[in-house]
């Protein structure tokens, strides 16, 4: 028997673990499983792990989307039992012990021994999707090259009607809606942005009169860090500029701006023209599927309730990790998913090995972070609350330590250098595609498939003729290219 055969009969003897999602869940549950005796197959719909935390230092110029989101082929590049498969995944049965994917119109089964199913969560609109045309969320890496371009756009935009003599207030209005940490942190960003990177480069406008806006129905910033840490961060915004709307909920909705109302009746119409959605998450729609074939409940966010070792109700092959699970009231952050792809990992090679289980998994809560500016942040860890530059610093150590890759650290060090300790934005290049892309391919029936044709089964003699005169144009045009600059006759008058 020849290598690959024999490579290929260990592959089919072998315990076969699917990984639905490439997130903090997929990536650390396909790593933990690197030295164990099975076939692992991640299925996710993009090529690169995304290290969500930073995004909104793409969407603000301080970071390149390659630093936080490597591709996943090169970080399992060396694990040799694991392969990565590209395709959103649409179905997962149960009873076969399947897994279905689509990508571009094919579809792809993969079956399984064990699942793990690690989708994460998406934006959540609170029934108001079609908010989402004009008020994009911050979930991926499309979102923030999207936000990328509208906020530097505005700008733009704002230089020019200033020329001309247009009112520009509604360009220089940014809205941010929810003042959870991924809020805080763009309202931040987004008014040092305006008053200390850009505040040179326009003639006709002043960046520093750019208003940013925070919006949230609740009634304080940051609620999962408390009313005194709440209460700090909203000072914090304010000495920066950003103006704090708390108990103002968004009822509308628009190119032109959005509508909020209080809870004494009043409502209030903001011109602005771009808007940030940060407020609130909804569990992968996956869930409702499982939850379909399993009876487990699913709660108001979407989530779907697990048994005490991670796994679905009658079936312990099946994990369930990260932001789609209810347990414990556990907190939709990166440490949930990691720890619990962990586990899940363990409870496989423990099952293989005929060990006894896993007592059931308790979350080891390692502290919640979020930075206001620079120099700016809060921290929470067990009972210890820090505030300021010392809260900084922590952040940026951990953050810098869960950045996927030595060259995406270093490179990070060097941006945050340049972005922090002076006034640059290294990456502030911004397209059109990146602006209207998303609404574009919102408006075809079936997506990207819609632009993606197969092959005909054959093809007219008359389409071939054609092409074979055109091989032949194309072949005579090389050689005619190739004999001029061999005989020297480039540049040289041609007799009449």
């Amino acid at each position: 028997m020849n290598d690959v055969t024999t490579a290929q009969a260990t592959r089919a003897t072998r315990h076969r673990v699917v990984i639905v999602g490439s997130g903090f869940g997929g990536l650390f549950g396909a790593k933990a499983l690197k030295r164990s005796d099975v076939e692992v197959t991640m299925v996710a719909k993009t090529t690169h792990h995304l290290f969500q935390p930073l995004l909104y230092q793409v969407a603000t110029g301080i970071l390149s989307e390659g630093e936080i989101a490597p591709p996943t082929r090169e970080v399992l590049a060396s694990q040799k039992n694991a392969r990565v498969l590209l395709g959103e995944v649409t179905g997962i049965d149960l009873a076969s012990q399947t897994v279905t994917s689509h990508v571009l119109g094919r579809e792809i089964v993969t079956p399984y021994d064990s699942l793990l199913v690690a989708a994460g969560s998406s934006q959540s609109y609170f029934g108001n999707d079609q908010f989402a045309d004009h008020a994009p969320g911050m979930k991926s890496i499309d979102d923030a090259l999207e936000l990328r371009g509208r906020i530097f756009g505005a700008f733009e935009l704002a230089e020019l009607g200033a020329m001309r003599g247009e009112d520009v207030d509604p360009l220089l209005t940014f809205v941010v809606v929810g003042a959870g940490p991924t809020g805080v942190e763009m309202a931040g960003q987004i008014a040092e942005l305006s008053r200390r990177t850009l505040h040179h480069d326009f003639r006709a406008i002043n960046t520093r009169n750019a208003r940013v806006v925070l919006v949230d129905a609740a009634g304080q910033v940051l609620p999962p860090f408390g009313a005194k840490l709440g209460q700090k961060s909203k000072r914090e915004l304010e000495k920066l500029g950003v103006e704090v709307l708390l108990g103002a909920m968004v009822t509308d909705v628009d190119e032109g701006g959005l509508e909020v109302a209080y809870k004494d009746g009043r409502t209030e119409r903001i011109e602005a023209v771009t808007k940030i959605w940060a407020a609130g998450v909804q569990a992968n729609a996956l869930t409702k599927t499982l939850s379909e074939q399993t009876g487990a409940p699913l709660d108001r966010a979407g989530r779907i309730a697990v048994n005490s070792d991670l796994t679905l109700p009658g079936h312990p092959e099946v994990f369930v990790v990260g932001d789609m699970i209810d347990l414990d009231h556990l907190p939709g952050v990166a440490q949930v998913a990691i720890q619990g792809a962990k586990y899940a990992a363990e409870a496989i090679d423990r099952r293989l090995a005929g060990k006894p289980p896993q007592k059931p998994f308790k979350y080891f809560d390692k502290g919640s972070m979020a930075t206001i500016s620079r120099f700016r942040a809060v921290a929470m860890i067990g009972n210890l609350r820090l505030t300021g530059f010392i809260a900084w610093l922590m952040w940026l150590v951990v953050h810098l330590f869960y950045v996927t890759g030595f060259k995406n650290r270093v490179s990070a060090v060097l941006h945050w250098a340049v972005s922090f300790l002076g006034r640059g934005r290294a990456e502030r290049t911004a397209t059109e595609q990146q602006i209207f892309g998303r609404l574009a391919l919102g408006r075809l029936d079936h997506g990207v498939a819609d632009l993606v044709s197969p092959p005909p089964a054959e093809q007219h003699a008359e389409v071939r003729r054609a092409q074979a005169e055109r091989r032949a144009e194309l072949e005579a045009i090389a050689v005619e290219e190739a004999r001029l600059t061999d005989a020297g006759e480039r540049g040289v008058k041609a007799e009449v």
